[in-house]
């Protein structure tokens, strides 16, 4: 475990991650400039504390303890200083990001690791003119963070091994599936194959095939819920590789092959309709107590998931 973490940005990532490490018994200083950032995230904190406590009333004692290991700070120096673990999670803006390494670097550690939680800026882009460079990893957790266990490590040759090997203790221990890439790709694994089932879902839905509630109901009455049991691989051995030899020679050559962001989500967004955060997306979710509502349920879901899952592999 690690001594004290320090979390910077308070965002929806950021809150998330902060709960993570301090449901894990680790103490946690949330940093962001911000203070209304801040304020927002102790909010988010107590109702994610709040559910958990009101489907599992056994846990109340774990996750009141966990809110009280979680401060916060506007002062990047009072952030990392002692910390013996930093993860950034600032807006995926690369000068945003060396703004902040610029102004940790000088109060760092020797043995302090480094990592970002970025979804699509590349390891050496980032890492480039730091002092802590052998000290420096991606560390892509999913939203929820407290909640998905994937996070998608990714390290240089010369990172040092003894301090990438203890956060993946770390992440272990918390119940993260953490998967190490061999080496740097744009959207690392998850996000290339969840982009690429968005972009045929949208494909699918501009075609008129189908409408977007039927589109996600077939994704998630078939191959989500086998994926949630085996990965594309497993799932093409089980199938017959001859099988899946004849269905891709078939189906290939109608996949939509577009190199830009599909026409539905451009449409959305240039109408103001970015999603939940918004109120509209795809599909209407009301204001904003009844977006609080829709992404608890969405939280309490995946908690259900994920433990029936933990169930699954003890039996």
């Amino acid at each position: 475990m690690y001594h004290q973490i320090a979390v910077l940005g308070a965002g929806t990532m950021g809150s998330g991650l902060a709960q993570l490490f301090a449901r894990c018994g680790m103490p946690i200083m949330l940093y962001d400039p911000d203070r209304k950032a801040l304020d927002k995230a102790r909010a988010a904190i107590a109702r994610s504390a709040e559910l958990h406590i009101r489907e599992w009333p056994n846990e109340r004692k774990a996750w009141e303890q966990a809110t009280d290991k979680i401060r916060m700070t506007e002062d990047a120096k009072e952030a990392v200083q002692g910390a013996d673990f930093v993860l950034e999670a600032g807006p995926e803006n690369i000068g945003i990001k060396r703004d902040i390494y610029k102004a940790i670097a000088p109060f760092l550690g020797d043995e302090t690791l480094v990592a970002s939680n970025t979804s699509s800026l590349a390891l050496d882009t980032l890492v480039q003119g730091q002092p802590f460079g052998d000290r420096f990893v991606i560390a892509h957790f999913f939203n929820p963070a407290h909640l998905v266990p994937l996070v998608e490590i990714v390290k240089r040759p010369d990172t040092r091994k003894d301090l990438t090997d203890r956060l993946i203790g770390v992440l272990v221990q918390c119940g993260k599936a953490p998967v190490i890439l061999k080496k740097d790709c744009p959207g690392f694994i998850a996000n290339r194959l969840q982009a690429a089932v968005l972009r045929e879902a949208c494909h699918l839905l501009r075609s008129g095939v189908a409408d977007a509630e039927q589109i996600d109901r077939a994704m998630r009455e078939g191959p989500g819920l086998r994926w949630a049991i085996n990965g594309p691989f497993e799932i093409a051995d089980f199938g017959g590789l001859d099988i899946w030899e004849k269905v891709t020679d078939n189906l290939f050559p109608s996949l939509d092959n577009g190199l830009t962001s599909p026409e539905p989500i451009r449409d959305n967004v240039s109408n103001g309709k970015l999603g939940v955060k918004a109120g509209s997306g795809f599909y209407e979710y009301g204001d904003g107590l009844g977006r609080e509502t829709i992404i608890e349920q969405r939280d309490r879901n995946f908690t259900q998931l994920i433990r029936l899952k933990k169930e699954l592999k003890s039996t």
